[in-house]
């Protein structure tokens, strides 16, 4: 295995760990918005209120590694998607001010607002990605010169839009799973009521994603007819999306969280199969950047696979340490948000 497969499968082990991880964290911030008493929507926010500033750690890593290992990737992407990606900087500040600044001031309408704005956030940032993650598998109009020449609006065709809602409804669910586990009595059962009804949304969603993908994105399952082997990921992720329901009736939320997690884990390594050896597809198969001819040499890909070796284990030691440390259901105090 060289140096660029490598490092394809460390991004995409980083983007995997953000989508599952964050993936929660703005599932709780959508739910919030149907939350209707303000001391549960309080109790949603300090749920994450440990974990989510480090599990968006995942996303600056994977971010800085493509810089490192594939700076024509992001050179090209951060480009053509310069107004997608300011929007979803702007909204990722917004998540991050409305959950500090919620508990300064001691009114109701200053805490709505904030709330609201922590909801709206959440749920914008979940479809940007989703949206993004749609244009990459359908293809970009990327030129000789590697410049995605695209607006706003050239982005959102019918099958980026369906993933965009694909991954708000997914996300959603992972944050209800994610929050059955913090919660208890009436929030609890509306949580649990929302998971049930949020998980038929997903089964239309995912089978109407599974046409389209065959239908408008047919290069995005040629290297699993190449090799069936790797029709077991999205056949695990559907297994656990049917088995899902089963876990909320009996109550078992820690076995739903982990399906749920499995689930995004599994679909994300779908995507990344469907999209190899490309980086970003262009509807011109021959400037489409790849994992070769978008790299860094081999002796930064070197370089950065040892830093990696190092820095990887520490963001998964903190990861799984601070959410042992904080585990168990909610408390508000004079400390919470």
């Amino acid at each position: 295995m060289d140096l660029n497969i490598i490092w394809f499968i460390l991004v995409a082990v980083l983007l995997t760990g953000y989508a599952a991880l964050d993936g929660f964290d703005l599932g709780v911030g959508i739910i919030s918005l149907f939350t209707k008493k303000p001391e549960d929507r309080r109790i949603l926010m300090n749920s994450i209120g440990p974990v989510w500033d480090g599990n968006e750690v995942w996303l600056l890593t994977g971010g800085g590694a493509i810089f490192a290992a594939f700076p024509h990737v992001y050179a090209t992407v951060f480009s053509g998607f310069y107004l997608a990606l300011m929007l979803l900087l702007l909204f990722m500040i917004l998540r991050a001010v409305s959950m500090e600044f919620r508990s300064k001031v001691e009114s109701a309408d200053w805490q709505l607002i904030w709330d609201r704005a922590f909801g709206i956030s959440s749920l914008v940032i979940a479809l940007l990605l989703g949206v993004a993650l749609g244009n990459i598998a359908q293809g970009l109009p990327v030129d000789l010169d590697k410049n995605i020449r695209i607006n706003l609006f050239q982005l959102l065709t019918p099958y980026p839009l369906v993933i965009g809602l694909l991954t708000v409804v997914l996300f959603t669910l992972h944050g209800a799973s994610f929050a059955l586990n913090k919660t208890g009595d009436e929030l609890q059962s509306n949580l649990k009521t929302l998971a049930q009804k949020t998980y038929w949304i997903i089964l239309i969603l995912h089978g109407l994603a599974t046409i389209l993908t065959f239908v408008i994105v047919p290069q995005l399952i040629t290297n699993f007819n190449s090799f069936p082997v790797w029709y077991i990921f999205p056949l695990i992720g559907l297994a656990l999306i049917l088995l899902y329901p089963n876990q909320i009736k009996k109550n078992n939320y820690k076995m739903a969280f982990t399906y749920s997690f499995l689930t995004i884990v599994m679909m994300m390594a779908t995507f990344a199969i469907g999209l190899f050896p490309n980086m970003v597809p262009a509807h011109d198969p021959a400037n489409s950047l790849t994992i070769y001819n978008a790299s860094s040499s081999q002796m930064t890909l070197t370089v950065m696979l040892i830093i990696a070796l190092i820095g990887m284990p520490a963001v998964i030691g903190y990861t799984i340490w601070v959410n042992k440390v904080f585990r168990g259901k909610v408390t508000i105090d004079d400390t919470s948000y």
